[in-house]
């Protein structure tokens, strides 16, 4: 009779109770994805020497970084698979693109930004040529003469007469920083409009990177530029034919002012590239002590046009136009159809901004099987629920179950209590 009890007991115990249910399982991790290995950019020892510390540059973001292909996001070198390995240069970042196709070669930190120098004049060309009618002559200004004691000039005399052409050949050609103070007042009413003009139109162009704040190319706070930027910039001023009349032009004259009772004189091109370089197109070379030596340099060869940037070099044991050079030269024994990216296209990045972002889309709704938690466990929990199509039997159930225990405890005593009376009989 005892065991009927325990084991009824039981059975309600169970039933309160009801079955544990396991854990659910912790998801599994998802490995993290290796790192893609990126190859160490040749380098040429460089002399060393006193300079100025580099500022520091704004953050490059995700997106910035993937302009042109993801394969140029690194600051490490990235070039064809199987292609031959570029020469060891001194610039700190530099990249190889087909002016036509836009086809990226090869690069070397390409979205690392980087100080100009007066490669940033190749901005002012892409910004002012098409604005400025080169047989216009305009009198030069005192706030044009304004620039850095010592640095890069023409020769521009305050009261002095001279027309746009000869401004632009001496901006390229002697690399002028009075020329630049000049041709952005021209073209945007004063210099620092002109630089506004440059800004916007590196937005134009998807060159994110570059931020100008001169427009000569002189040293200022939060002017940087990158590789990558510089060849969108070239590539738009290539494609300009009086700016490949310009880059070329091997020497030219400053005209005499009669007024001024000074008289005229020659310059020469400082490109080195146009002289010696079969092929060559021309390009810019530019230098201050923060950011060392700068180069863009474009040439022709089978029916291909090449042009190399190059940020951050050192003049020895090579130049920077030497350097520039030899990166074309690999550039040229590349197959045609070699890529590891390409420069974006004028007002691409622009149009893709305007474009609304696609909404996201909703998670699908899931359906979750409820954890096994075994007859005794489902009907606990149906009866927390508030379930009455359980609880009514089961408290039915509990009443006969009480019930019995009970009945049959009444009656053991009863039996118990007549075994007594006759014992005592």
């Amino acid at each position: 009779m005892r065991a009927r009890v325990l084991a009824a007991a039981t059975a309600v115990t169970l039933l309160a109770a009801g079955t544990p249910v396991p854990a659910a399982a912790a998801p599994a991790t998802t490995p993290a994805t290796a790192p893609a290995v990126t190859a160490v950019c040749p380098r040429l020892p460089a002399p060393k020497g006193s300079r100025p510390p580099r500022p520091t540059p704004p953050a490059t973001t995700p997106e910035q970084a993937a302009v042109g292909g993801a394969a140029l996001a690194g600051a490490g070198l990235v070039t064809p698979s199987g292609s031959p390995a570029p020469p060891a240069v001194t610039a700190t970042t530099w990249l190889v693109a087909d002016l036509d196709t836009g086809a990226v070669l090869g690069a070397c930190g390409a979205h690392v930004p980087g100080t100009p120098a007066s490669t940033q004049k190749l901005l002012l060309a892409a910004t002012m040529l098409s604005r400025l009618d080169p047989a216009q002559v305009a009198v030069a200004t005192r706030a044009d003469l304004n620039i850095e004691p010592g640095s890069s000039a023409v020769g521009l005399l305050v009261g002095g007469r001279y027309s746009v052409q000869t401004l632009w050949l001496g901006l390229l050609l002697q690399s002028g920083n009075d020329a630049a103070n000049m041709l952005a007042r021209l073209g945007a009413g004063s210099a620092q409009a002109g630089v506004a003009e440059m800004n916007e139109q590196a937005r134009r162009l998807g060159a994110g990177q570059t931020h100008a704040v001169t427009p000569s190319g002189l040293d200022g706070p939060g002017q940087f530029t990158s590789a990558y930027d510089l060849a969108l910039i070239a590539r738009a001023c290539f494609a300009d034919a009086a700016f490949r009349r310009y880059a070329l032009t091997e020497r030219t004259q400053i005209p005499a002012q009669p007024a001024l009772k000074k008289g005229g004189f020659q310059i020469q091109n400082e490109n080195q590239l146009i002289y010696r370089y079969p092929g060559a197109l021309g390009g810019k070379t530019g230098f201050t002590e923060l950011a060392r030596h700068s180069y863009v340099g474009a040439a022709q060869r089978g029916g291909r046009r090449l042009v190399v940037t190059l940020l951050g070099a050192e003049a020895r044991p090579v130049r920077g136009w030497q350097q520039g050079a030899q990166l074309l030269d690999w550039g040229f024994r590349l197959p045609r159809d070699a890529s590891v990216g390409r420069l974006v296209e004028p007002g691409e990045r622009a149009a893709e901004a305007a474009q609304p972002r696609p909404a996201a889309a909703a998670e699908p709704t899931r359906t979750v099987s409820p954890p096994w938690r075994g007859p005794a466990g489902t009907a606990l929990h149906r009866i927390g629920d508030g379930d009455w199509r359980v609880i009514v039997p089961v408290a039915g159930l509990l009443a006969l179950t009480v019930g019995g225990v009970a009945a049959v405890l009444t009656a053991r005593r009863g039996r118990e209590h007549r075994r007594r009376g006759h014992r005592r009989a």
